[in-house]
């Protein structure tokens, strides 16, 4: 028996694992790490599960080639030989752009989704880049952006000291929190109650996380812009702001928010008025206080509105880079994504509908307008990292059509599933304890500060390649290298550069020293762990590889502490609290007041056992709570006439599906969990669960203005009996 470290990559927690293996190196049991400075031992299910998701037998293990209807097992360089093939027959007869990439979620998870992404995206020279962002958080980095200068400068809520915390659209004791990395985060919130705290909720849903608070406020799907606007106007007119960083634009700000006052807003959103005043003044006077927002607020309409005016409540209320209410990160690997330039937009639009380039992609809901229209540029091929876009991405059923007529398309997935199976080449990277995990991105986003680096626990056999190698070579055969070329070529492009760059910089760790003799000086099995190495030596605790790796249990760095002044770009050099952009859809807001509210609309669901479309195939994980059904209010079952099953319609499509009834959703609003609706040739668990494709109901045509994200919440539908 031996026992061996492992950091959860599953969701946004980073949580400390502890497993048991026997003496055939089988895991026998996964238990939270309780010397994790962090996570503290805490585990989910999801985590629990890890054993389970990393065996699974649906996995595959060798890349496959379809020829016609039938998949092959080949070896890797035939696999890399036809995706050399497939990509160069596509480029050299329609050109860079006809080859569109999209990065799923996952590729935040692992340590080659990260370091290879940037580089994947450059080699291919294509307009047509895509990722999961536009799902669900872009939002909050064009929020970010245009007030900060910096898209990547997420405030986080300090959940360890605030004495109020209001939750708009986010169900963190489900999800585990996102864009704020807090293990255990139901524990963090009963403390903060526990210390004399106060906890607000605000969700159409009483999730689990509003079950704890001590007030759940029920909002019209997609309103909450009207809720916080009605905060600020109370702000400015009982004349408790307190600005503490500089700023520009609070004049436009205050004469902005004139019309939305709470009586003005109460009808729209459905919170009282009085009610809205008082969360305001509770704000305002608490010692420190902090606004967070996530899913349920990106996902909607006026997503980049909302994550704008969470911040600006922030920051009226002096709870901004200060102990208690909203602060930055410190990372212990250098930040080498943030740009050190002021945001920008737009530099390129998309072909069809001429939709904003954004942090270098363009949203996801215009992909198969860019598949289906003939033309210059039309995308004839594909590359799909660790996304199922047919289940993920908005009239998922378009998408499925879309992919049927690529010419090519290669995909880096463990699974055949709604996506992959339109795939020309489907190249498996290993299973997940096979591989070196630190969460470079995660990590930005920390209650404190802190770091954990998991070297993998099982080796890789003869006939398996590493997410890394995989993700070297495919980006070489994008820059238009051959298929055989040497994945270390890449590597040592990467790293070099990055030396190069910083031996020239002044106050660098490395400033004036010879490249090579730095460079002889990094570790690291694989090009990721190298780069990983030099990141560290040139991060603020000057740690390395190997001193990481001699505290398996992770490094605290402690609290959070005041930096935003390192972050701040705009080209001002003040927080914009009035951009030009957002402040042109709130006249949208306005002009919407009078607005008759549509007599449903869906919402997602976050559960505690599912993550997106990928963990449906593990059985110890489904059942339970985690199954797909229309969570419908008692009152609208009994005003709609429904039964055991329901079909629901919207413009976009119609599905079937059993009804759930429960008083824990308001009347006016049904639910549907995401990420369902699977069909062969996905895998059998999954399957024999299938459920239902919620974005069977969601349009691409639908999208936030500001940032391009997907709506998939507050999505009118009508919803009637079977038969």
């Amino acid at each position: 028996m031996r026992t061996a470290h492992r950091t959860c990559p599953i969701c946004d927690a980073v949580c400390g694992l502890r497993l048991t293996l026997d003496d055939n190196d089988r895991v026998t049991s996964v238990k939270g790490d309780q010397d994790d400075p962090l996570s503290k031992g805490y585990l989910c299910p999801k985590g629990a599960s890890l054993a389970n998701i990393d065996s699974d037998p649906d996995r595959l293990r060798h890349p496959l080639v379809r020829k016609g209807d039938e998949w092959h097992e080949v070896s890797w360089e035939e696999a890399f030989t036809a995706v050399e093939t497939g990509l160069r027959g596509v480029w050299d007869k329609h050109g860079r752009d006809a080859v569109a990439v999209y990065f799923g979620n996952p590729t935040y998870h692992t340590m080659a989704g990260f370091t290879y992404r940037q580089p994947l995206s450059q080699s291919l020279g294509s307009k047509n880049i895509y990722s999961a962002a536009t799902i669900d958080q872009m939002p909050k980095h064009v929020s970010t952006g245009l007030m900060f200068g910096d898209a990547m400068a997420f405030p986080v809520p300090d959940l360890d000291r605030t004495d109020y915390l209001l939750i708009l659209g986010a169900n963190p004791v489900v999800s585990n929190g996102s864009l704020c990395v807090a293990p255990d985060f139901a524990g963090r919130l009963k403390a903060l109650r526990a210390r004399g705290g106060k906890l607000v909720v605000v969700d159409p849903r009483r999730t689990r996380t509003a079950t704890i608070a001590d007030e759940h406020l029920t909002i019209r799907p997609g309103t909450d812009p009207y809720l916080l606007l009605g905060i600020v106007h109370t702000l400015f007119a009982e004349d408790l702001t307190s600005v503490e960083v500089d700023v520009a634009g609070l004049d436009d700000l205050r004469a902005l928010a004139a019309d939305f006052s709470p009586d003005v807003v109460s009808p729209v959103c459905g919170v009282p008025a009085d009610t809205i005043t008082r969360i305001a003044l509770e704000l305002a006077a608490a010692p420190t206080a902090a606004v967070y927002a996530r899913i349920g607020t990106s996902t909607a309409e006026f997503g980049t509105v909302a994550q704008w005016l969470v911040d600006v409540v922030n920051i009226l209320t002096g709870n901004f880079d200060r102990p208690g209410g909203v602060m930055f990160t410190r990372t212990a690997a250098l930040e080498v994504f943030r740009t050190r330039q002021p945001f920008t937009l737009g530099n390129w639009h998309s072909r069809v509908r001429g939709l904003p380039e954004i942090m270098g992609e363009f949203p996801v809901a215009t992909l198969a307008d860019e598949v289906e229209t003939p033309g210059e540029g039309q995308v004839r091929a594909m590359i799909t990292i660790a996304g199922n876009l047919v289940l993920s991405a908005p009239n998922g059923p378009r998408l499925d059509r879309a992919f049927a007529d690529l010419d090519f398309m290669v995909c880096v997935d463990p699974y055949l599933n709604e996506t992959t199976k339109h795939a020309h080449v489907i190249l498996p990277p290993p299973r997940i304890l096979q591989t070196p995990h630190y969460d470079l991105m995660e990590l930005t986003v920390a209650v404190r500060n802190y770091a954990r680096y998991s070297p993998a626990i099982h080796p890789l056999e003869d006939d398996q390649r590493s997410e890394a190698e995989i993700m070297a070579r495919l980006t070489l055969i994008a820059g238009g290298q051959g298929a055989d070329t040497d994945p270390s070529v890449l590597d040592e492009m990467i790293v070099g550069g990055l030396i190069e760059a910083f031996v020239n910089i002044p106050g660098t760790p490395i400033h004036g020293r010879d490249p090579a003799s730095v460079r002889a000086e990094l570790e690291g099995p694989s090009g990721p762990e190298v780069l990983l190495d030099a990141l560290l030596r040139l991060g603020p605790y000057g740690l390395t590889l190997a001193s990481l790796r001699e505290k398996p249990s992770g490094i605290d760095f402690g609290p959070l502490e005041p930096r935003f002044g390192e972050l701040l770009r705009t080209e001002s050099g003040l927080v914009e609290l009035a951009p030009a952009a957002l402040v042109a859809d709130v006249s949208r807001l306005r002009d919407r007041l009078s607005s008759a509210p549509a007599d449903l609309l869906l919402i997602g669901r976050r559960q505690l056992r599912s993550n997106n479309s990928w963990l449906h195939n593990v059985r110890s994980l489904v059942g339970g709570s985690n199954q797909c059904t229309l969570q419908v209010n008692p009152v609208d079952v009994a005003r709609l006439g429904l039964g055991a099953r329901a079909v629901v319609r919207s413009a976009s499509g119609a599905l079937e599906v059993d009804v759930e009834v429960t008083d824990s959703i308001m009347a006016g609003v049904v639910s549907l969990p995401h990420g369902w609706g699977h069909s062969a040739p996905a895998g059998a668990v999954a399957v024999e669960h299938a459920g239902v494709n919620a974005n069977v109901l969601t349009s691409e045509l639908v999208i936030d203005r500001g940032s391009g994200n997907a709506v998939f919440s507050g999505v009118p539908v009508t919803v009637l009996p079977v038969g």
